[in-house]
């Protein structure tokens, strides 16, 4: 267990319980059936899908079911503000409304939670090799957690202590604004703002804000772009052609650059707001794949850069979630001890 996280129900569900687990993410939905085992899961069955794929989540989950039998309790994190057992997923036009799924499978009970929410319940039983760290920090075993990820979206999210356990809550802390601090930032800013309209933090940290810090400096900065780049561009991902061709192409290393300045000066506003001395992480699927060109130096100078709180910001612990699977895990449990 990484921290204790209080969960809804404090007994285990009966052996062979089975949980019907997912993470829905605007871009791709893993599910899983899991099993109760004592205090513990087991998973019998894993799949992957492109979330796009399915207009209906429902769909989805039958076709993923298939053979199985039905599950005792379907958890889903999803990526969205749930409000009253439904979210509209933020990034892509899919509703999901938990009444209806509960309907359509013969009444099986449905609880839906915010997929952050769903990574903070996942934080309560990685392990160390779960973790990277970037800053050891000042143990702080009564402060409260923060928690940003960056994938197709920006998610945030925190834990408040009790005296006894974390709680985990959802927020939707991307959507803030953005704010300049440099000239180049206004300049961003100003180029975001014409396309946009508003420009949340989530317009720079996230896949899509690779693309578009990128496409700034092409457009407004007029950065040279080689050949084989655009090539590359024409057949795959964009902010994954960035990502990976960071340490040899100029315009790509600049970007990512930019990228992870924004996410170090946004992970300190959280921090702020939460006052998370208990320690900051980082999920989401982005920096576990370009942790290799995070210089900890640099992240912690432009996260420490927030002038009179400096001290406190240089003692929070800063630590990156390196399981692909913590939100899928956070979901299955909250399943297994909800009420």
């Amino acid at each position: 267990m990484l921290i204790p996280v209080a969960f809804p129900r404090f007994t285990p569900r009966p052996a062979q319980f089975a949980i019907l687990a997912g993470d829905v993410g605007a871009t791709k939905t893993n599910l899983a059936v899991y099993y109760c085992s004592g205090e513990d899961l087991f998973a019998s069955k894993k799949a992957h899908y492109k979330t796009k794929d399915y207009p209906d989540l429902k769909k989805m989950i039958t076709y993923f079911l298939n053979s199985e039998k039905m599950p005792d309790i379907i958890s889903l994190g999803v990526a969205g503000p749930v409000r009253d057992g439904n979210v509209s997923i933020t990034n892509i036009p899919l509703d999901v409304n938990g009444s209806e799924i509960s309907d359509h499978f013969n009444h099986v009970p449905v609880v839906l939670i915010n997929d952050l929410e769903a990574t903070a319940y996942g934080l309560s039983v990685l392990n160390p090799k779960d973790i990277s760290v970037i800053n050891e920090g000042k143990k702080d075993t009564a402060g409260n957690i923060a928690i940003i990820a960056p994938g197709t979206g920006l998610g945030e999210a925190g834990l408040y202590w009790d005296r006894n356990t974390w709680h985990p809550f959802a927020t939707e802390g991307g959507h803030c604004d953005f704010s300049p601090r440099t000239e180049m930032d206004t300049e961003i800013y100003n180029y975001l703002h014409k396309k946009f309209g508003h420009v949340s933090w989530e317009r720079l940290i996230s896949g899509p804000g690779i693309c578009n810090i990128y496409d700034f400096l092409v457009k407004v900065k007029e950065r040279e772009v080689p050949p084989w780049l655009t090539e590359k561009m024409l057949i795959h991902d964009h902010a994954i052609v960035i990502s990976e061709n960071a340490d040899s192409c100029s315009i790509c290393k600049e970007a990512i650059d930019l990228f992870i300045r924004y996410l170090a000066e946004e992970s300190a506003n959280l921090v702020l707001k939460l006052k998370a001395t208990g320690g900051l992480f980082i999920g989401g699927g982005i920096l576990p794949k370009i942790l290799h060109l995070v210089q900890k130096d640099i992240f912690l100078k432009y996260f420490c850069d927030s002038g009179r709180l400096k001290t406190l910001l240089q003692d929070v612990a800063v630590k990156v979630i390196l399981n692909e699977e913590t939100a899928l895990l956070g979901a299955a449990w909250y399943g297994a001890y909800s009420k």
